[in-house]
C-alpha cells in the first residue's frame, strides 16, 4: 500500500515565490537556462541549472557545477530567502491554465513504494541523466524538483482539499506563461491523519512526469542506506519528495516528432511510402492537429497531410496500440530507419505546448519532415503502467508544468 508523510518544507519566504519559482530544468536548453537566469538570477533554475554560472565551456557536468549548486542553495537559505516551516504539513498546489485547474497533495512518497511497484513507471531512464541527478541531489543535500504523481481519484480526497482551500494560501502569483499558482499548507493533525490514510489504502500510485527525478532520489536512497543499514526506512532520504494529482484533473498534450533526413530517399518516394502504410490526404493550413486517436498529421515540404492508421495495423496491446508506437513501427523504423528513438541523432521531439508553428519552423531550419501527434490519454497512461509496459520515449507532455523551488525537501 502507498505510503505518503508530510514534511518540513524549505520554500521561498514572503513574497519570493513569484521570482523563484522556475520551470524545470529538463525542458530548457542550454542557452535558453542561461538566458533565463540573465533575465531573472533569482530563478530557482541558478540553482537547477548551476552551468548558468559559467562560462559556456564548461562541462555541464564538472564537479564544480555541482558544488555551486549545493553552495549556492544554502547560501540563499543563509540570507533568507527560504524558511523551513517548524512543523510537518503536506502541501496543496493549485495550477490553474486556460481556465483548467488541478490541485496535487504535496508529500513525500516512499522510496521503497518505487522499488516494489507500489509506485508504477511508464518510461525507461537514461543512466547519463540519472547520474546528473544523483550528483544534483548529492551536492544540494536536498532534493530541489517534485516527482509529478498520479492517482485514481478519491472523493474523500476531493472533500478534504476543498475544505483545506478554504484557508488563506501561502502563495498566490501569475507566472509569466499566464499559469496561476496557490499554495496552501495542510498542518492539521486530523486532516494529515486522514490523508495518510486514505493514501494508505491504494495500492498504486504512478508517475506522470519526472522519471528521472524519482530513479536518481531512489539511487541517493540506496547509496547512504549502504552506509547506514540499520537506519533504513526512517530517514529523510528514503522518502521522494511528490506532487500527487488526481489523474481525472490532469491535461495532456501531444508530443511530436522532427525528422533531420528522409534516409536517403526523395520526397516523392517517401510520400509514397507513406501511402503505402497510411490513408492520407492533403490538408489546409488551418487543419494543423490530428482530430482523435488513430490518425496523425505529417508536415512535407511545406504541405500537411492527414495520415489516418488502418485498422488491420491497430491493436488492443496497451503499449503497441499507442499512436507513437504505431507510427514508430510503420513508419519512423521501417521506411526511416530510426531503430531507437532513444539514442538516434535523427529525430528529435518537440512539446505540443509549442504549438504546430513550432514544427513548420524545425522544417525551414534544417528538418526533412515532421509529425503532430494525437494527445496520449492519461488512461492509456494508466494501462501500460498497470500491465508492467514501457511506453516509448516521449510519449507525454503534460501542461502545466510543476514549478520547481517552491518546495524543497532536505535530505541531511
Amino acid at each position: 500500500m502507498a505510503r505518503l508523510i508530510p514534511f518540513r518544507a524549505i520554500r521561498p519566504s514572503g513574497e519570493r515565490a513569484a521570482e523563484i519559482a522556475a520551470l524545470p530544468y529538463d525542458v530548457y536548453s542550454r542557452s535558453e537556462a542561461a538566458e533565463e537566469v540573465a533575465k531573472n538570477p533569482e530563478s530557482f533554475l541558478a540553482i537547477d541549472r548551476a552551468e548558468t554560472g559559467f562560462g559556456p565551456e564548461t562541462d555541464p557536468y564538472a564537479p564544480e557545477v555541482y558544488e555551486r549548486a549545493g553552495r549556492l542553495l544554502w547560501q540563499w537559505v543563509d540570507q533568507g530567502r527560504f524558511q523551513k516551516d517548524d512543523e510537518p504539513c503536506f502541501y496543496l498546489y493549485e495550477l490553474t491554465m486556460d481556465g483548467r485547474t488541478q490541485t496535487g497533495i504535496v508529500g513525500l512518497a516512499a522510496a521503497d513504494d518505487y522499488k516494489s511497484g507500489v509506485i508504477k513507471k511508464h518510461e525507461n531512464t537514461r543512466a547519463d541523466k540519472e547520474e546528473d541527478r544523483v550528483r544534483h541531489v548529492d551536492a544540494c543535500r536536498a532534493q530541489t524538483g517534485p516527482i509529478f504523481l498520479a492517482y485514481r481519484r478519491d472523493p474523500r480526497l476531493d472533500g478534504l482539499i476543498k475544505e483545506s482551500k478554504k484557508e488563506a494560501p501561502l502563495y498566490d502569483f501569475v507566472s509569466e506563461d499566464g499559469v496561476r499558482h496557490r499554495v496552501f499548507a495542510v498542518c492539521d493533525g486530523a486532516r494529515i491523519a486522514r490523508i495518510e490514510e486514505i493514501f494508505a489504502g491504494m495500492d498504486r500510485l504512478y508517475i506522470a512526469d519526472g522519471h528521472h527525478r524519482a530513479a536518481s532520489a531512489v539511487r541517493v536512497c540506496e547509496n547512504r542506506r549502504q552506509k547506514e543499514p540499520e537506519r533504513a526506512g526512517d530517514r529523510d532520504y528514503d522518502y521522494i519528495l511528490s506532487v500527487l494529482f488526481p489523474g481525472e484533473e490532469l491535461r495532456i498534450l501531444d508530443y511530436n516528432r522532427v525528422v533531420t533526413d528522409l534516409a536517403g530517399q526523395s520526397t516523392e518516394s517517401f510520400l509514397e511510402e507513406v501511402k503505402r502504410r497510411f490513408d492520407i490526404t492533403e490538408v489546409s493550413r488551418d487543419i494543423l492537429r490530428p482530430r482523435a486517436r488513430g490518425e496523425f498529421c505529417m508536415y512535407l515540404k511545406e504541405t500537411w497531410y492527414r495520415c489516418l492508421i488502418r485498422e488491420k495495423d491497430r491493436s488492443d496491446d496497451p503499449v503497441k496500440g499507442l499512436d507513437v508506437s504505431l507510427l514508430q513501427d510503420l513508419l519512423l523504423e521501417p521506411v526511416l530507419k530510426i531503430k531507437d528513438p532513444r539514442t538516434d541523432a535523427r529525430i528529435d521531439f518537440v512539446g505540443g505546448i509549442r504549438g504546430p508553428e513550432e514544427l513548420e519552423r524545425r522544417c525551414r531550419e534544417g528538418c526533412e519532415a515532421a509529425f503532430a501527434m494525437y494527445p496520449t490519454s492519461i488512461e492509456e497512461l494508466f494501462a501500460v503502467a498497470d500491465s508492467g509496459k514501457l511506453m516509448p520515449p516521449k510519449s507525454t507532455w503534460f501542461e502545466p508544468k510543476l514549478r520547481s523551488g517552491l518546495f524543497i525537501h532536505e535530505i541531511g
